[in-house]
């Protein structure tokens, strides 16, 4: 089966989607009552910066992540091996909305970037059940900042994830969903250009090339090219906001 391009034009990147491991290191910082050796499933880890920032973070810790796209995890696996955390983080190639993990398997779920994937409301969900009672579940999702977007940004976002909408909106749907919403907070822009914007411009410079004729990748390339010039213009409009919510006993 041919590999989407969507995929290659990530491929080698330090992350697949903004974050930074200060962000990570905040979000885990607000988790209470861990047992010792906490459990963790890294979903949709792609090639795991903050799959080691956790293992670094929380050195008792056992981490569990998936992905769908084997070159990403074969990434993290150097990775941790280089950083001597291989023997506390297991890859495992599965689709996020068919975990094959039993009920109540971890103490911890990480998201960052990924379940718009699945849907907001439905990893909620779906995903609720793979963890113990009182555990957490820490993801980033992309919400609005402003209830009045400006013309281009809202176009932009009906094109690629019209289920966007407030960080209020996305609190009361995850109360809906049987969680306490212990804290949220926004990345900085310097989430999205240094550590996320910046590589992914270089990738498509390097791959220009390699792709003349392929009409998947030139429309891949012109996405990822409009993404960059609306959150240039519009980036205090929107936003990833780092949610940690705790399943309700």
């Amino acid at each position: 089966m041919e590999i989407p391009f969507v995929f290659t034009m990530h491929e080698g990147l330090p992350r697949q989607g903004p974050g930074s491991n200060a962000c990570t290191r905040k979000a885990f910082s607000m988790l209470t009552n861990l047992p010792a050796r906490p459990e963790i499933l890294d979903i949709g880890c792609g090639s795991g910066m903050q799959t080691i920032e956790l293992a670094r973070t929380c050195p008792s810790c056992r981490i569990t992540a998936t992905d769908i796209h084997q070159p990403f995890l074969a990434d993290l696996v150097r990775r941790a091996a280089s950083a001597g955390l291989g023997d506390r983080i297991t890859t495992v190639r599965a689709s996020m909305d068919d975990l094959p993990f039993s009920d109540a398997s971890f103490n911890v779920l990480w998201a960052e970037g990924s379940i718009f994937i699945v849907g907001f409301k439905e990893g909620l969900l779906s995903w609720r059940r793979l963890l113990r009672p009182g555990g957490y579940l820490c993801l980033t999702e992309s919400v609005w900042f402003t209830e009045d977007p400006s013309p281009e940004a809202a176009a932009f976002w009906n094109d690629c994830y019209p289920a966007i909408t407030t960080v209020a909106a996305n609190r009361a749907i995850a109360e809906d969903a049987g969680y306490k919403v212990v804290a949220t907070f926004p990345l900085p822009a310097s989430a999205w250009w240094e550590n996320y914007y910046v590589p992914v411009l270089k990738r498509i410079d390097d791959l220009r090339p390699k792709v003349t004729g392929n009409p998947e990748a030139k429309a891949q390339i012109e996405f990822a090219e409009r993404e960059i010039a609306v959150y240039r213009e519009h980036g205090n409009e929107y936003g990833y906001e780092f949610f940690i919510l705790r399943k309700e006993e």
